[in-house]
């Protein structure tokens, strides 16, 4: 399987998902067209499919031109998208597998940041898009705090610590510097925003992560965490507790930070 990270708009990330033996590729989220289309061309790939992890406009952007490029690709969505991804032909639940070639994989509903954000699960890498960033998450506009929290702590956090983390937007350095805000004694925190600091820098990008990393300096995977507990009650005094609270404590922080 080769993946290619595609820049699209002002900060998206759309993926190209190829299957080497077969050389049947994938889409996941089309927000632009050409960046999409040049990537398709230059590697010969033959676009079969595109996946889309929830329904906001900067991630569907392209959808319409690459189809109009490609009429027989098949579009996924969550079946309650249906209305809401146009030229969507295929409707996903939580479990259902996926292919691309001969490369597998599952989908996970991830509800938070809208009502039928998925995530997509091929081999060792999930493609998250607004559900979990490179050290945090999406806002929420259409879930609960609950909803969010349990994608991301009851579901996504139980995967493997080697999971690579593809995400849908570079938010990667305001993310951790919120984490620094929030956690200033997390000596990997520090580490990761310095890095990131120089990458950004350096025009270089900071998809893919990993979730051990994300677990050790991502604010919204560490709910439960002594640091993040007491500075949430600083902060709120009164609203930190069990990790739900803290949670929903920490995404109302990061809404004005």
């Amino acid at each position: 399987m080769k993946i290619v990270i595609i820049p699209c708009s002002f900060d998206n990330y759309s993926y190209l998902i190829i299957c080497e033996k077969t050389g049947e590729a994938a889409v996941v989220d089309p927000a632009e067209f050409y960046p999409l289309f040049r990537e398709i061309e230059k590697t010969g790939a033959r676009l079969q499919t595109i996946y889309c992890t929830h329904h906001h406009a900067d991630h569907i952007g392209g959808l319409e031109d690459l189809l109009g490029e490609f009429p027989g690709a098949a579009v996924y969505g969550h079946g309650s998208d249906q209305r809401r991804i146009p030229g969507m032909n295929h409707s996903l639940a939580d479990g259902s597998k996926i292919r691309i070639g001969t490369v597998t994989g599952q989908v996970m509903h991830t509800p938070g940041h809208t009502s039928g954000s998925l995530c997509y699960l091929v081999e060792d890498a999930l493609f998250t898009g607004d559900t979990l960033f490179g050290g945090g998450c999406g806002r929420l506009f259409e879930g609960s705090p609950k909803q969010m929290y349990d994608a991301l702590n009851g579901r996504i956090k139980l995967l493997p610590g080697q999971t690579r983390v593809y995400f849908g937007h570079e938010y990667t350095l305001q993310n951790l510097k919120f984490a620094n805000f929030v956690e200033p004694g997390n000596e990997a925190v520090a580490r990761r925003l310095h890095q990131t600091t120089v990458q950004r820098d350096l025009g270089q990008l900071t998809t893919p992560s990993n979730l051990e990393l994300e677990w050790q300096t991502n604010p919204f995977l560490r709910c439960a965490e002594e640091g993040i507990v007491r500075s949430v009650a600083e902060k709120f005094i009164g609203e930190a507790g069990d990790p739900l609270a803290v949670f929903t404590a920490l995404r109302r922080l990061k809404d004005s930070f």
